[in-house]
């Protein structure tokens, strides 16, 4: 193979324009494609910027057409040439160098490339695991660069955003603690410390928290975290937040600096302009009308409770959910009438997935109703659902009784997929908006005790803590989060910096003391010392970056993702380790993994 020595590279392939012309460039990158038409060979040679055109005429140099007769796909070639406008019959309007063309006067193949084993181009149909395990070349496809250099912009951004509204980044140790109250932590052993573990961070909130109290005033940071839980698509086992905290402030002080970086972000990656401030929903609110705590709100079908028609009603599915503390609702797939039987019994399996039991319809018609449940329910009853969800000639009316956790849950996730199926959800509009006033807590069937929602350093909203004691699921939490078009975009709260409440909170969520003192004692020790108000908040990176690259798949925008059971096909992580380093950090396995 050749090298590059005496060859200096001047421009990558696609930063050339018309106004380059005439001048004399040295590219190097790989060969997209070779094509061979006698005596004219035409390389388009690829690197990160793009593709230009390369053309190697045998009348003028037959030496070196020969040589890029020998050249394939993906091999990695240096080019001299002399950078010329296409004549306008040659233009290639499909690509942004598709007016320019370099005439080849030098040739050095720097290295060539056995046949891929998928065909390295935009949007490929490749299959995700053949890609994954060579995720080297799945990496110079052009639309998954343009994802993680629009990840790198989105980190600039931030730093220097926050860094001009007085933010210091500051880092925290990836080495800590296990204090288990949330998500399984990933332990690592001490081969210094035999039987004992360093946890990895599921997030630096202790650690900032601590740089509160230090007195640095306003943190952030670009941070790795860990959480060892289930996977979906847009989750991953190692994820990166923008995380941030700030001192002497309040809930409206640190949504406004974040609506800040948010309004910038769009503005300067897609050019578009986020209306400050937010809209603000309530989780009580969002709850009702969307069935989710994340709502895409760029279209309607909200949620409709029709419990007080059907309580005693003849249809006893809805009467009994009543009667038992829950609730009927209802929404209105408007002009869903035309669906087929077989398309609303897949929407009923739909609700199924979340638990609700099935799911009662009614077709509204020119004539009437027709609906399985029609014979169960009274006139006045009917006429009433018909009138409260404002329903006409041509919908379809979807209803679900339940326990109210799972008819949110059910009519949530059924509202999106309607929403996909009737074409309702504009995929180039940003609808951003806070949650505000979660439940500080919520009760934990399997253990018996309240647990933090978020975790137990949020602060709970200053007219509630007198239910603390007598009422903990009444109480709100000074938490939000902010959704953008049905994602958790990032999320936090103001924390709890007063001793008292925070032993209170630790009481409440059946901490002892004591207990409290083990798990969280440093933290507690330096809240003795002089606490500041504080809150922060967390946004993810690949969250944000799948938001703005419009893909969703979370591994699009990370360079080395992992698979739904959190393995690494490239690298085949995790794995089995010597007998030996388990011998040095005094561990014993149960069992090995074939």
């Amino acid at each position: 193979m050749e090298n590059i020595r005496g060859m200096k590279r001047t421009h990558r392939c696609a930063e050339l324009t018309v106004s380059d012309a005439g001048k004399e460039v040295v590219l190097m990158g790989w060969v997209q494609r070779r094509r061979d038409l006698g005596a004219l060979v035409f390389v388009t040679l690829r690197d990160r910027s793009g593709i230009i055109q390369v053309v190697f005429n045998s009348e003028t140099n037959p030496e070196l057409h020969a040589k890029a007769l020998q050249v394939r796909s993906e091999y990695v070639l240096a080019v001299r040439g002399i950078l010329q406008q296409r004549s306008p019959e040659a233009v290639n309007k499909n690509m942004p160098t598709g007016e320019l063309e370099v005439i080849a006067t030098e040739l050095r193949i720097l290295n060539k490339s056995e046949t891929p084993p998928f065909h390295i181009e935009e949007d490929s149909d490749a299959n995700e695991v053949l890609r994954l395990k060579h995720r080297y070349l799945d990496l110079r496809r052009p639309d998954l660069q343009r994802n993680l250099i629009l990840r790198h912009r989105i980190a600039k951004i931030a730093r220097d955003y926050f860094d001009a509204n007085g933010f210091l980044e500051i880092e925290t140790p990836v080495l800590g603690r296990s204090t288990p109250e949330g998500a399984r932590d990933y332990l690592v052993p001490s081969r210094v410390h035999p039987g004992k573990f360093y946890a990895l961070p599921q997030s630096p909130q202790l650690f900032k928290q601590l740089l509160m109290v230090s007195g640095f005033d306003r943190y952030m940071q670009i941070t790795k975290c860990f959480r060892d839980e289930d996977l979906r698509a847009d989750r991953q086992p190692e994820f990166t937040q923008i995380d941030l905290e700030m001192s002497f402030v309040d809930v409206d002080d640190v949504i406004g600096v974040n609506e800040g970086f948010i309004h910038k972000l769009f503005k300067d990656i897609l050019n578009v302009d986020i209306p400050v401030p937010f809209r603000r929903l309530t989780f009580k609110e969002a709850m009702e009308r969307y069935g989710s705590d994340k709502p895409d709100t760029r279209f309607g079908l909200e949620l409709v409770d029709v419990s007080d028609i059907v309580r005693g009603s003849g249809f006893k599915v809805f009467a009994d959910a009543v009667a038992n503390g829950g609730s009927v609702r209802a929404i209105n797939a408007k002009g869903g009438g035309s669906f087929s039987r077989k398309e609303i019994d897949a929407l009923g399996e739909v609700v199924k997935t979340y638990r609700a039991k099935g799911l009662a319809w009614m077709v509204i018609e020119a004539d009437g109703i027709r609906s399985p449940i029609s014979k169960f329910l009274s006139e006045e009853e009917t006429g009433r659902l018909v009138k409260r969800l404002e329903a006409e000639p041509g919908d379809l009316l979807l209803f679900v009784a339940d326990k109210d956790e799972i008819v949110f849950d059910a009519l949530g996730h059924l509202r999106l997929a309607l929403g996909e199926k009737l074409n309702l959800i504009d995929h180039n509009v940003y609808n951003v908006l806070w949650i505000t006033e979660f439940p500080l807590l919520e009760w934990d069937e399997e253990e018996n005790r309240w647990v933090a929602r978020h975790h137990p350093f949020t602060s709970p909203m200053d007219e509630d803590i007198e239910y603390l004691d007598t009422d903990p699921g009444r109480v709100r939490a000074k938490a939000y989060d902010i959704v953008i078009n049905g994602y958790e975009a990032g999320g936090g709260s103001i924390r709890i910096h007063d001793q008292e409440l925070q032993r209170k909170m630790f009481n409440t969520i059946g901490f002892t003391d004591e207990q409290a003192k083990e798990r969280f004692g440093f933290l507690l020790e330096a809240f003795r010392y002089g606490t500041p108000p504080h809150g922060g908040l967390a946004f993810g990176l690949d969250r944000l970056t799948m938001l703005l690259a419009k893909t969703d798949n979370i591994r699009d925008v990370i360079a080395f993702p992992k698979v739904q059971n959190a393995s690494d096909l490239m690298t085949n992580a995790p794995d089995v380790v010597d007998d030996k380093q388990l011998e040095e950090l005094k561990i014993k396995t149960v069992g090995k993994s074939e």
